[in-house]
């Protein structure tokens, strides 16, 4: 045979032996059987480690490690514990349904501030002409700072929320999304972390004449001064927050026709602030949640737990009074207390202890320890005549709390007559509210259903709708005179 210039011999197939032909068929079936045999067993072996996996525990039918591979949601990195994140995770990857901007209940256009007015309080540097952090991974959301300056930190919550919105991977009730159309906004949302301003910026330092807060006061009133946004509706539909109570001091007289976002009533004027159009706002609480380790009423043993600053100002003068009262009691703990030294670890512990946690006007009606009782399952006993409480409108305290009037509880034996006749089955009735409620305190990132920042938006939603009724009934006739 040529083929392409060689020749090449006939091609003979090849004969084997007689005596191997006969055996050859024999032994090629041999070879396929042990083949299928060993195959069998290997998909056995699999199969039956498979169910064992699953009847343990594994759920879903998921394959360990396979949801890291699959799903790669980068804002899931954090050193957070990641229990409840990872079942949102599974929740998205499984088609939850993301929010629609056109359901929410709130649509919230946030102005671009610069940086210096928000995470650039924080130590947040930005990269170029960047205005706001990637929120998507939590590694890389700036933190706020701790003790104290914690309480006063919804500023920082509700702005991470807003961003969120813009991140459909990301799991968050739908009642508050960030809208980029002022236009068809229902809330114009002003996020300058004023409390971190006051604490930070508020002293002069060096040659300084003019503090950094207030400078940047002096700069946001006159950037919202001249918005189309403000101009429209004089400022009715803004919504600031101002939570410490020294914060905004300089700007809330030119500022006050926006709603705000306080922690209470008092040192404003009540032209400025009042419960008609701005909203009060829970303290973030510095102590540990409780969660499912809450001790009954026997095995509380302190009646009634307070530990805080003593000597106060103004309403707060009655701690004092109160003191004189209740230190000799030997189921009362009343001592002065701070944040150094583990206070906020003996707080916790002792808040714990207790059946009753006091509640005492300090410098203004309100104070974090309200919410720290709340969180510790301890029912709060609140002597503070002017208090105003967060989301009262759609929640009743006197479910869970014990109020009493100031002129009452510095009478002679009074309040502890009152402690010691509650029973435990009262109490429990109480205590077991107060575990249904605590979840509506928790300020966290990413929100959850029911949180703090949840009851917040909603609260704005509530409230929006008498700015909008006065806005609409103005523009009756202003749209239809000639420009």
């Amino acid at each position: 045979m040529k083929i392409e210039g060689h020749i090449y011999p006939s091609f003979v197939p090849f004969q084997f032996p007689m005596s191997e032909r006969k055996m050859q068929p024999s032994s090629f079936e041999t070879r396929r059987l042990l083949f299928s045999v060993v195959s069998l067993s290997i998909f056995l072996v699999f199969f039956s480690c498979f169910t064992l996996w699953s009847n343990k525990g594994g759920g879903s039918g998921s394959i360990p490690g396979l949801d890291s591979l699959a799903a790669p949601f980068s804002y899931l990195r954090s050193t957070k514990p990641a229990s409840n994140i990872r079942a949102d995770v599974k929740q998205n990857s499984r088609g939850r349904k993301v929010c629609d901007p056109a359901q929410a209940k709130l649509k919230v256009f946030m102005y671009d501030l610069p940086p210096e007015f928000h995470f650039g309080l924080l130590g947040w540097k930005a990269t170029g002409s960047q205005t706001w952090p990637d929120v998507s991974d939590l590694n890389h959301v700036p933190s706020y700072p701790g003790g104290l300056n914690l309480q006063h930190s919804m500023e920082y919550w509700l702005t991470l929320d807003l961003l969120a919105s813009d991140y459909p991977v990301i799991s968050r009730p739908c009642v508050a999304v960030r809208i980029h159309d002022s236009s068809i906004a229902d809330v114009i949302f002003v996020p300058f972390f004023s409390s971190v301003s006051y604490n930070r910026h508020s002293k002069l330092h060096g040659k300084e004449k003019v503090s950094r807060d207030k400078f940047l006061q002096d700069k946001l009133v006159n950037f919202l001064r001249n918005q189309e946004e403000w101009k429209r509706s004089g400022g009715r539909d803004h919504l600031i927050m101002a939570h410490h109570p020294n914060s905004l001091l300089d700007a809330r007289r030119q500022l006050g026709s926006a709603m705000f976002l306080l922690a209470d009533f008092g040192r404003y004027p009540v032209e400025i602030a009042n419960i008609k159009k701005d909203i009060i706002a829970p303290y973030k609480h510095v102590v540990n949640s409780i969660g499912n380790e809450s001790a009954t009423f026997e095995a509380r043993p302190l009646l009634a737990y307070f530990q805080g600053a003593i000597v106060r100002k103004d309403g707060g003068m009655i701690r004092q009074e109160l003191y004189q009262l209740l230190k000799d009691a030997k189921d009362v703990h009343f001592t002065y207390g701070t944040v150094g030294g583990n206070g906020i670890r003996r707080a916790s512990k002792g808040m714990a202890s207790s059946r009753f946690c006091l509640n005492i006007a300090g410098d203004t009606p309100s104070s974090n320890r309200l919410f720290d009782a709340i969180v510790s399952h301890c029912v709060p006993v609140i002597i503070s005549d002017e208090i105003e409480l967060p989301f009262e409108d759609v929640m009743d305290y006197s479910d869970f709390s014990i109020f009493v009037q100031a002129s009452d509880a510095i009478k002679e034996g009074f309040l502890l007559n009152l402690l010691r006749g509650i029973n435990s089955e009262h109490w429990t009735q109480m205590w077991g509210r107060l575990k249904e409620v605590a979840c509506h305190f928790e300020y966290q990132y990413p929100s959850r259903e029911g949180d703090a920042v949840e009851m917040i938006w909603e609260a704005v939603s509530r409230k929006s709708s008498s700015f909008r009724l006065s806005i609409h009934k103005e523009n009756r006739f202003h749209r239809s005179k000639p420009s």
